[in-house]
C-alpha cells in the first residue's frame, strides 16, 4: 500500500480516533515530454541563478534556496521551509468535523480532490465504525478543516453508500472565493421562450439515451492518437491525419434536428407518449404545425363545401 498523504485524527466534539487520507486519484498517462533543443537534439537543462552586485548571475544549489516574501518591491523577508512546517495551526494535525449537511446540498464545483480515510490501527476501528455508520445512516457529510500541501483544505467526510466498502470518503473543497462568479459569463445568454412541441422532443431524446453511468466506457483517446503518431514517427511511417469532415449539409432548423435525432434512436419510443403525438411506424411524430395561409385556405374550402 502507498504511504499516507496525511496522518491525523478526526475529532467530533470530544470524540477522537486516529486516521490516514491516501489520494483516491492517480495520473495514468504513460507518455512523457522532456524538452530538448531542436538544433542538437539535446535536453535543457534548467539551473536555478540569482542575480549579483555586479550584474552577473550566480547559479544557486538546492540546499541554498529558501522561500521569500516580497514586502516591499526588491526587499524580502526570508523564510525556511522548517520553520512552516513547525507552524503552530491545529488543523495540521486534526480535522474537526464542525458541520454536517446533506451531500446535495454541495454543489459540484467546490469538489476538488478525492482521498480514502482508512482508521490508523485496529485500536482506531471501533470509533471509526461508529461515526461511518452513523454518517451512513443519517446521510450526512462532516464538514472540516485539514493542513496540508502548504495551505488549510475545507474536507468532506462522507460514508460511501456501498456498505461493502468500510472505509469513509474525504473531498477537498475549494472556497468560496476561489469560484468565478457565473453571473459575468452567463449575463449576455439570451433566453427565448421554450417551445413545447421542441422540449417534449428534447426531454425524449434524453430519455432514449439515459442509461446507468460506466466510468469504463470513457478512455482517453487522446492519448491514443498521440501514442500513434509517436510510434509512426519511431516508424518514419505517414503520420496519421484527422479525417475531414464531409460536405456540410443544409441548415435544418432544431424542430427538424429533434425530430430526426429520435427517428435515427436505437431505442424504441416510450409507452407513455403524450396523447398529442402521433406514432408512425416505429417513428414517434409530432402533429405538424398549421402555417396560417394553410389554416385560411382550408377554412375557404370548408364554407365553399
Amino acid at each position: 500500500m502507498a504511504r499516507p498523504f496525511w496522518s491525523g485524527q478526526i475529532q467530533i466534539s470530544l470524540v477522537k480516533f486516529g486516521v490516514r487520507l491516501f489520494p483516491a486519484v492517480e495520473a495514468k498517462s504513460e507518455i512523457h515530454f522532456h524538452q530538448i533543443s531542436k538544433k542538437s537534439g539535446e535536453r535543457v537543462r534548467h539551473q536555478k541563478v540569482s542575480g549579483s552586485a555586479s550584474g552577473e548571475e550566480e547559479t544557486v544549489e538546492k540546499d541554498d534556496v529558501v522561500k521569500g516574501y516580497e514586502y516591499r518591491k526588491g526587499e524580502y523577508i526570508q523564510i525556511d521551509p522548517k520553520e512552516i512546517a513547525k507552524l503552530r495551526i491545529p488543523s495540521r494535525r486534526t480535522l474537526e468535523l464542525q458541520q454536517f449537511v446533506d451531500m446535495k446540498e454541495l454543489s459540484p464545483e467546490y469538489f476538488e480532490k478525492p482521498y480514502f480515510v482508512t482508521p490508523d490501527g485496529d485500536s482506531q476501528s471501533e470509533a471509526f465504525a461508529v461515526v461511518r455508520k452513523a454518517l451512513l445512516d443519517t446521510h450526512k457529510v462532516g464538514l472540516g478543516k485539514i493542513a496540508m500541501s502548504g495551505r488549510e483544505h475545507v474536507m468532506a467526510i462522507s460514508a460511501p453508500e456501498d456498505e461493502s466498502l468500510p472505509g469513509l470518503m474525504a473531498y477537498a473543497l475549494r472556497y468560496e472565493e476561489e469560484l468565478r462568479k457565473p453571473k459575468g459569463y452567463f449575463a449576455d445568454i439570451k433566453t427565448p421562450t421554450v417551445d413545447q412541441e421542441s422540449l417534449d422532443l428534447a426531454k425524449e431524446l434524453i430519455k432514449r439515451k439515459s442509461g446507468k453511468f460506466a466510468p469504463e466506457k470513457f478512455k482517453d483517446e487522446y492519448e491514443t492518437a498521440l501514442r500513434e503518431m509517436i510510434e509512426a514517427k519511431m516508424k518514419n511511417e505517414p503520420l496519421p491525419k484527422e479525417e475531414k469532415p464531409g460536405p456540410r449539409g443544409k441548415v435544418v432548423n432544431l424542430m427538424d434536428a429533434l425530430r430526426a435525432s429520435i427517428g435515427s434512436g436505437e431505442k424504441k419510443p416510450a409507452a407513455h407518449a403524450t396523447s398529442h403525438k402521433r406514432t408512425k411506424g416505429s417513428v414517434t411524430e409530432m402533429p405538424r404545425r398549421t402555417s396560417r395561409g394553410e389554416k385560411g385556405n382550408h377554412e375557404k374550402r370548408r364554407k365553399s363545401a
